[in-house]
């Protein structure tokens, strides 16, 4: 089989639904679809049936609904714009101003969720609105929190980190611990990029409040109790093992409904918004994941992932050149298959390649996850991008534009844990588990 003709049929599939108006779950599924009657000798329908009964009926996937109604909350109520003013006088110093509160807010919540599609729509309920009343800029807006929500695949806890710790036999424990450096390096980056973009257009840059003491900053801090305190009691729930992440979601959602009665912005009429607009952006997500589930089914059993991961094997290159090598294969596959399926799909032929270049497997565990971050935001499957795009409504192309500068720190951000691998193994190495 040609693997070349086989890709080119893929994409070509996908952009023409898409051209004619398909919606992208629908796309997903039909291009999986053809692929399967065209390429393979198993029957397409039943495939069908069974993968995307699996996608929808996942328990694992139940926090991300519930995570999703939080952020209707809080968007609903007036924790979104208390975040904003308690945030604002620590922010305003800094070039971009409260642009930032994307990356702060996601990393924040990347903490919580260990899923990169709730921590972009979570932060990006409170975040979108708020920054386009100020009058930020849209594209930056857009780009730094498609960016950003790409955080919560590497700050713990996190889904991918499990699968992949299982797939390659290694600790869970330090993969975990392992992502907290480099998480805090993306974030880092992704913040500087905000200031040198603000110091290079201030006109762009709306003006930053009255300056305030120190005293008087704190005094507005006040502000940030309520969601700091939410935040504290869904990660206090994880990390002392007391409810899983989708039981911290619950409770998320129930603490959050408690402090918007407390504040009074609670009505049936924000109840049954919040509830309904959850349900809409979430039907969304799922009829794009059961899509993906497909097509991640329809290339197994094509056999691409493997003849390309077999391919990459073959050529028998340096340890830097398969990183590159990697680097790029994973952020073409990661144009058709989700991130765990990539993981489970490659790692069986690539491991004992990794291994014998000599390469950690904690830290390509890192590696892996800052990859599958950089497919969040690739087109024509970014995950994150079609998040966004049911949130603004805008088209994939712009979106894909806007979040360009964001994919290239991704890159950087894996060059700096090359040339300085003890930022994702110093940690792991030096606690006891």
């Amino acid at each position: 089989m040609n693997e070349a003709l086989v890709i080119t049929l893929l994409i070509v599939s996908i952009f023409g639904f898409l051209a004619s108006g398909v919606w992208v779950g629908l796309t997903l599924a039909g291009t999986a679809w053809l692929g399967m009657e065209l390429f393979s000798s198993r029957p397409a329908g039943d495939a069908m049936a069974i993968t995307i009964w699996g996608a929808s009926s996942s328990w694992t996937l139940t926090a991300l609904p519930l995570f999703l109604w939080m952020g209707e909350i809080l968007f609903r109520s007036r924790l979104s714009q208390d975040l904003f003013r308690g945030l604002a006088p620590w922010l305003n110093w800094l070039p971009g101003r409260l642009l930032h509160t994307n990356v702060v807010g996601c990393a924040i919540f990347a903490a919580v969720s260990g899923s990169s599609a709730a921590t972009c729509a979570t932060i990006g309920k409170m975040t979108i609105p708020e920054l386009t009343r100020r009058g930020y800029p849209e594209d930056k807006i857009i780009g730094t929190l498609a960016g950003a929500g790409t955080l919560g695949l590497l700050i713990p806890p996190s889904i991918i980190m499990i699968v992949y710790g299982v797939a390659a036999n290694v600790s869970i424990s330090k993969l975990f611990i392992a992502g907290i450096f480099p998480g805090m390096l993306l974030a880092g980056l992704f913040m500087g990029y905000i200031a040198i973009w603000a110091m290079m257009n201030p006109h762009q840059v709306p003006k930053a409040d009255d300056r305030m003491s120190f005293a008087q900053k704190i005094h507005q801090s006040r502000h940030l109790i309520p969601v700091v305190v939410l935040i504290a009691v869904v990660l206090g729930t994880i990390y002392t093992g007391f409810a899983t992440a989708t039981e911290a979601a619950a409770v998320g959602v129930i603490g959050a409904l408690i402090l918007s009665v407390m504040q009074g912005s609670l009505s049936w009429a924000v109840f049954k918004e919040s509830l309904m607009g959850a349900t809409r952006l979430y039907c969304m997500i799922a009829l794009i994941l059961a899509g993906a589930q497909f097509l991640t089914l329809s290339m197994g059993y094509i056999g691409l992932p493997r003849a390309l991961a077999e391919w990459i094997v073959s050529m028998e290159l340096s340890q830097l050149s398969l990183i590159l090598a990697l680097m790029v294969f994973f952020v073409i596959l990661g144009c058709f298959l989700d991130g765990i399926s990539i993981v489970v799909l490659t790692m069986g032929v690539l491991l004992p390649t990794v291994e014998a270049a000599g390469i950690d497997l904690i830290w390509f565990g890192i590696f892996l996850v800052f990859v599958i971050e950089m497919a969040q935001i690739t087109p024509p499957i970014g995950f994150n991008l079609f998040v966004l795009a049911g949130m603004t409504r805008k088209e994939l192309p712009y979106l894909a534009k806007v979040s360009l500068p964001m994919f290239l720190l991704m890159i950087a951000g894996v060059m700096i844990i090359y040339m300085a691998p003890e930022i994702a193994t110093w940690l792991p190495s030096n606690m006891k588990m």
